[in-house]
């Protein structure tokens, strides 16, 4: 989609994790007054764990090819 030079590839992953990461973890760890936890914070918490760990292991650490 994006023609994306590549020294700039590592920095644009790593930006990527750094919000996806924070909406993970605000999203899993979310709790109301009353200790309760929201069913849509935590739905949208675990996709964006997905795609966080997704980019982790292929784009930056290398570890996982999908064909």
């Amino acid at each position: 989609m994006f023609d994306i030079p590549d020294e700039f590839s590592m920095l644009i992953n790593l930006v990527f994790l750094a919000f996806t990461g924070a909406i993970a973890y605000n999203g899993v760890r979310y709790r109301d007054a009353e200790g309760n936890t929201d069913f849509v914070r935590l739905l949208f918490g675990c996709i964006a764990a997905m795609f966080f760990f997704l980019v982790l292991f292929r784009d930056v650490l290398n570890l996982v090819a999908f064909s």
